[in-house]
């Protein structure tokens, strides 16, 4: 298998001497065309979209009217966008799903858990918690298919299945809203069970873009129906930031800016678009970490714009340049290489 053509990205330096590397690949595309507008690396090559894809997802189950069905609120289709990290507010919101659609949390295809989020699970711990499904960081993605599911007569058991009818639905809405081929995309098996699909790096940039902004997706021959479920769920994603990630998540801290539409994805793979820009960015950090991920996103909003100077110092003061160590003094910092 041919190695894609990364290159670095951020070097974080100690003493004066570069100590780790992190190498990937950039896509900054038009939301109106997918014209690209900014390329590092080579962003044809497949890259997975892992937990980006949530709010493209939700698109296939809300453009069929499951929100009106079970009278999910804005909060409700956040979760279905999110990879929670287990606070006591996330899981509040998911027990309401469980409520309003009557789907058993057994139903779940997940193993039970503790919070992925460390103070969030250590409260609980504590506090005597024992593991649930619930707790799985993907538990609203996987409740959202199980409700339409169950709406649509569809069997609850296997609906994580490539040849499910949900998950048919799903690679489908994927493709039409990032303009790929459903035929070329590559189906793998995601960390939560779900298939999850593989394209190149500037198709998923420009399903974002396309998120920012649903009504360019009506030219491009995307159903109205696509376009209102698009609106809905990330609107909800910027009302309820903290619900779709967490405290200090960068995906939360740019939702929070009603320009931004943003989420994270496993092993290095981060995406946002920008509503007044009409841009949707892609990246991946090829040795699958994301303590990088910041600072190639502040980089990017530096030159392209997109988000207040508020958001920017929040930014900077949750992910400052220079890091200390124990003794709180400076041990180095952090270095963009961005052409």
């Amino acid at each position: 298998m041919k190695a894609p053509q990364d290159q670095t990205l951020v070097v974080m330096t100690r003493g004066g001497i570069s100590e780790n590397e992190h190498r990937g690949r950039i896509s900054v595309v038009s939301a109106i065309d997918g014209r690209e507008v900014y390329t590092v690396g080579d962003v044809d090559v497949p890259t997975y979209v892992r937990s980006t894809a949530k709010p493209m997802q939700a698109i296939a189950s809300l453009g069929d009217g499951m929100a009106e069905a079970y009278g999910f609120e804005s909060r409700h289709l956040a979760l279905m966008g999110a990879s929670h990290r287990g606070s006591p507010e996330q899981i509040a919101v998911l027990e309401e799903i469980l409520a309003l659609t009557g789907v058993p949390e057994d139903a779940l295809a997940v193993g039970a858990t503790l919070p992925v989020g460390s103070r969030n699970r250590d409260k609980y711990v504590a506090a005597g918690g024992r593991p649930r499904k619930l707790f799985h960081t993907c538990a609203g993605k996987h409740l959202g298919v199980l409700a339409w599911s169950k709406l649509k007569g569809w069997p609850l058991e296997g609906y994580i299945h490539p040849d499910h009818p949900a998950q048919r639905e799903v690679l489908g809405a994927i493709a039409r809203w990032t303009g790929e081929d459903a035929s070329q995309v590559t189906v793998g098996r995601d960390g939560c069970g779900f298939p999850v699909a593989a394209m190149p790096l500037r198709r998923l940039a420009f399903g974002y873009g396309r998120l920012a902004s649903p009504e360019l997706a009506l030219a491009g021959g995307v159903s109205a129906a696509d376009v209102g479920a698009a609106t809905a769920v990330t609107q909800a994603m910027n009302a309820h930031p903290l619900l779709v990630e967490g405290d200090r998540r960068l995906a939360s801290l740019l939702l929070a800016d009603p320009n931004v539409v943003a989420k994270s994805g496993a092993h290095g793979v981060f995406t946002f678009g920008l509503r007044r820009e009409q841009l949707g960015v892609a990246f991946t950090v090829s040795n699958g970490t994301e303590i990088a991920w910041p600072y190639v996103a502040m980089a990017l909003l530096d030159k392209f714009g997109g988000v207040s100077a508020e958001t920017r110092q929040r930014l900077a003061d949750t992910f400052p340049a220079e890091f200390l160590n124990d003794a709180r003094e400076k041990a180095g910092k952090w270095e963009v290489m961005l052409p």
